[in-house]
């Protein structure tokens, strides 16, 4: 080779290369312009996990994955064997709690007749007792006169006091019966509490009957079934992950010079990697209150740059419900703000949206 030639190629090759670079510094994308900014994300959706309430074995799965489902809509249903006979045995008690009930009252009943019984002897030992002391006057008076004997005197007394005697036995019966009528309504009281609490006993495992059919929460997807049917469970066992397609967003971060900028409300454009000519709109939702990548110690302007704040651009649930079967979780994409409310999208940033 020349050796003039073989000294020029170097410089020749560090000419076009230098001329690349430039051309590429021209013409690379510098984006939209100065009032916006972006940041790396995934779609996300709220999760929720369908457990069971109650420790049991899956009975059967009435949903497949991927199904879209409705609030009460029922997912699973758990063996209630168990409950059933719970149940059963709580309905005989309850039927058993009503008998005694009957029964006390009836016992109040019959107390209170015992009551109204010894109440008539009181009122005839009281009359007796009356005329006795009638015919004591009278004897007395006599045998002051003469006319009757001190023997017949002293009958009269003598019965007078029998029959006094035989008005407070009387009157202790009513006693004793007034007593047996209060523990009588003590027991129908404590029949009618039994009752109470063996229908409650049979409403709570009603409820737990209701709680063994795990039914949606709210409308979504079924993102992944957890058990299976056969399967046996401990309390708050999971069975299923439902997606809510209503709340769909994006988390990114943005630094503290632009997350600083970025107010609830503000306009969001989403661009997916799976899908870069469709253009998504959205709103910010959320932006963190603290940084969450933060230096141990900020003391210089270098390292407040390095902060970090988490933002929510949420999707339309308006929008989502046109658009159901193509909302999926997880997909990486582009999240774009205007930071600047004057300024205007650019062409390649205008919502576009599958048909």
């Amino acid at each position: 080779m020349n050796p003039t030639v073989k000294k020029w190629i170097p410089a020749a090759i560090a000419l076009a290369l230098a001329g690349a670079g430039y051309y590429w510094m021209g013409h690379r994308d510098n984006g939209p312009g100065e009032g916006f900014i972006s940041g790396n994300g995934r779609i996300e959706a709220t999760e929720v996990d369908v457990a069971t309430k109650l420790p049991g074995r899956v009975q059967a799965l009435l949903v497949d994955e991927g199904a879209f489902v409705k609030a009460g809509q029922p997912l699973a249903r758990m063996d209630i064997s168990s409950l059933q006979a719970q149940r059963a045995e709580a309905a005989a008690r309850q039927a058993q709690a009503k008998n005694g009930v009957d029964t006390a009252r009836a016992q109040v009943a019959l107390r209170e007749s015992d009551v109204r019984a010894a109440e008539a002897q009181v009122a005839a030992r009281a009359a007796e007792l009356d005329a006795g002391q009638r015919r004591l006057a009278r004897s007395t008076t006599l045998e002051k006169e003469g006319a009757s004997s001190s023997q017949e005197l002293d009958d009269d007394r003598a019965r007078v006091r029998g029959q006094q005697a035989a008005l407070d036995a009387a009157k202790a019966q009513v006693a004793a019966a007034q007593a047996a009528v209060a523990a009588a309504k003590a027991q129908a009281t404590g029949a009618v509490s039994s009752v109470d609490a063996a229908v409650a006993t049979v409403a709570r495992i009603d409820a737990e009957l209701q709680d063994a059919q795990l039914v949606a929460p709210r409308d979504g997807r079924v993102q992944f079934l957890v058990a299976q049917p056969g399967e046996v469970l401990g309390a708050g066992g999971k069975v299923l992950n439902l997606v809510d397609l209503s709340d769909v967003y994006m988390s990114f971060f943005l630094p503290e010079t632009a997350a600083g900028r970025v107010a609830l409300g503000t306009e969001v454009r989403i661009v997916l990697d799976a899908a870069p000519q469709f253009v998504i709109p959205a709103e910010v939702s959320f932006v963190s209150s603290t940084a969450q990548f933060t230096p141990k110690t900020v003391e210089t302007a270098s390292e407040r740059q390095k902060l970090m704040f988490r933002v929510k651009a949420r999707i339309a649930p308006e929008l989502l419900q046109k658009h159901l079967e193509q909302v999926k979780t997880g997909l990486p994409g582009e999240a774009w703000i205007k930071l600047d409310p004057h300024s205007a999208w650019p062409a390649h940033l205008q919502t576009k949206l599958a048909p």
